[in-house]
């Protein structure tokens, strides 16, 4: 048994694997040991969480059942966006306009802060500034569009509306309109976590892999995990950072796990749209472009409501073709032909908020669910929250992202 539902979280061919990235040093777990806090998982967020509580002077001990970075983000397409995917109008229909405006807020804070962290740690992961294009679809059309670009700059998030023509003169995309916003960013989302990973080590961080949690025993001030391998780790607290395999503890009420397609295409870099910005739909199922630095175009979406890998893997053929004619019709210049195209798990939530914090039940226990499209900006919210949460600080955003 293990302390977190089991996934197949991914298939296919990432493109992501087909570029060298750093290696990551990790050791077999070979007998007892104490820390401070324990991260489960090596991804993105177990990496983001990892590194910061190592900086601020905790010993921190990161285990995962897979090597470092195998897990959800190999297949991540890594568009680092604080746009949430509920635009602001909705979302404030939805929590209130006062909840939903703390919401990007706290995201936009995060996605300037992770910059300025991973430029301070001078990460090499192919990190690139770019604008955000998001165009009109089945959820906003033209009209909502300028509501949306009003509501977002009477809280300060600075947003151009472009109309049909200023659309296709910018940019030869034909859509009835769209939002601009500038400074969100590319990585290659493994060399990212194999930075942040490395930082935490510089720091004192230890890394064990593969390492599998079996059990987990509430003491006084202390939890106490047990794996599979038959060592024990006692810690005063634990993160469990491990994406779309969560604890069995937390309840999948107002959460899911869903299936999601990507592809990659040649590189062409002579193709490539003004300013390589991100693009997204206002639509769903929705559509999300990037280019990657040596001209590559990666295009995911066509999520579903299920979350069965043998359906999601048979699936994978026809949801391509699906994204190469929705890429053609939208950017007619490009080849759209996929040479690489995965699959994986994907996490919900009613709100499209992450949820963050404390486990119900669990003491000195803590869970990151970065759900949503911008799960590597959420990481780092989470990185800062948890920081907060074991010093003992107050969390502003702890009503928002509470995990229920």
């Amino acid at each position: 048994m293990t302390i977190t539902r089991s996934k197949d979280l991914w298939a296919g061919n990432p493109v992501w694997l087909s570029y060298p990235y750093p290696f990551i040093e990790a050791a077999p777990l070979t007998k007892n040991i104490k820390t401070d806090v324990a991260v489960i998982g090596a991804g993105v967020s177990g990496a983001t969480v990892a590194q910061a509580l190592a900086e601020a002077g905790y010993s921190v001990v990161i285990l995962d059942k897979r090597p470092p970075g195998c897990g959800s983000t190999s297949a991540s397409t890594a568009l680092l966006q604080y746009d949430l995917d509920q635009p602001l109008i909705k979302l404030a229909d939805e929590i209130g306009h006062e909840n939903a405006t703390r919401a990007w807020l706290r995201s936009k804070r995060a996605l300037d802060r992770l910059t300025t962290k991973t430029k301070e740690l001078q990460i090499d992961c192919d990190f690139q500034l770019q604008d955000t294009l998001y165009l009109t679809g089945n959820i906003l059309d033209a009209d909502e569009m300028w509501n949306e670009a009003r509501a977002r700059n009477a809280i300060g998030l600075t947003t151009d509306y472009l109309d049909r023509v200023q659309l296709r003169n910018d940019f030869g995309i034909e859509k009835s309109a769209a939002l601009r916003t500038e400074n969100s960013v590319s990585v290659n989302p493994l060399k990212f976590t194999a930075g942040y990973l490395e930082a935490a080590q510089k720091r004192g961080a230890q890394l064990f892999s593969p390492v599998e949690v079996r059990g987990i025993q509430i003491q006084h001030n202390s939890v106490v995990l047990q794996t599979a391998q038959g060592f024990e780790i006692t810690t005063r607290y634990v993160v469990a950072a491990s994406g779309y395999e969560i604890l069995k503890e937390i309840s999948l009420k107002k959460k899911q796990i869903v299936s999601s397609w990507a592809m990659a295409t040649k590189p062409q870099s002579d193709k490539i749209w003004p300013g390589a910005a991100h693009i997204w739909e206002a639509s769903d199922p929705y559509l999300y472009i990037r280019a990657t630095d040596d001209g590559r175009v990666l295009c995911g979406g066509e999520d579903e409501e299920f979350s069965d890998e043998d359906k999601r893997n048979a699936l994978l053929p026809e949801k391509i073709k699906t994204l190469e004619r929705k890429l053609k019709d939208l950017l007619p210049d490009l080849d759209t032909h996929a040479e690489f195209s995965w699959c994986g798990c994907f996490g919900e939530t009613e709100t499209s908020l992450p949820m963050i914090g404390p486990v119900p039940g669990l003491p000195n226990c803590f869970a990151v669910l970065a759900f949503g499209g911008n799960g590597i900006t959420f990481s780092h919210i989470a990185a800062e929250m948890l920081l907060s949460y074991i010093q003992g600080n107050p969390e502003p955003e702890s009503d928002l992202f509470r995990i229920q």
